[in-house]
């Protein structure tokens, strides 16, 4: 198994390195390629070949950002272009909700302030999990997605595409207890921050969140 990972929190010790971890830990011996358009400047892994555009793979994952689609800039076009141009099944979390949903069709606005928590998501199947939370952009239209799940402050929580193998979630499944504690020990969240996340509560998990779709869609 390929995975090319859009790997858009590079430059960051946790969400990026420990965050990309964590994901990649949900496939079989992977190999995985890192593509960060975003930056030159970016954490060593110690895992992983760094690669200098798409490159073709089994699965496309595309992380989250510190950017937002809400302030567009060049290097999303080439993200945008990949979203739309190829056939390999994507995975997005957060800002690669929001991009994918942009890139087709949809429509992403900024709010007034950063949701920063742990909060129930609903799926239109019955099922209700909790999941952790960190944006400010908002997918406000799906365009070519369908909608799958929504939570209390967010509309639009989860997404699968009707005839392409795309699935995507707003929440961050990938933060784990050990990303959140990689965050204050890295200083990419203060004591106050992760505070706000309720790490206690059962959280939805990468395989739950995407995977399974993912596999029961092909």
């Amino acid at each position: 198994m390929h995975v090319l990972v859009v790997d858009l929190l590079a430059e960051r010790q946790s969400f990026g390195r420990e965050g990309v971890r964590e994901i990649i830990s949900h496939f079989e011996n992977p190999e995985v390629s890192l593509w960060a358009p975003h930056t030159n400047q970016r954490v060593d892994y110690g895992f992983g070949r760094i690669v200098e555009g798409p490159v073709e793979s089994d699965i496309i994952v595309i992380t989250g950002s510190r950017r937002n689609v809400s302030m567009w800039e060049d290097w999303m076009d080439d993200v945008a272009a990949l979203i739309r141009n190829t056939t390999t099944p994507i995975l997005g979390i957060c800002f690669g909700h929001q991009i994918i949903a942009a890139s087709l069709g949809g429509r992403v606005e900024r709010a007034e302030r950063t949701s920063a928590f742990v909060r129930p998501v609903v799926y239109k199947d019955g099922r209700t999990v909790n999941a952790v939370f960190t944006h400010q952009d908002h997918v406000v239209d799906a365009g070519e997605l369908e909608v799958l799940a929504s939570a209390e402050h967010c509309s639009i929580a989860a997404c699968q595409h009707p005839t392409r193998p795309i699935f995507t979630v707003q929440y961050h499944p990938e933060a784990v207890s050990s990303v959140i504690e990689a965050s204050l020990r890295h200083g990419d969240l203060t004591p106050s921050e992760a505070q706000q996340f309720d790490m206690e509560q059962d959280l939805i998990s990468v395989a739950d969140a995407l995977l399974a779709p993912l596999h029961s869609s092909l």
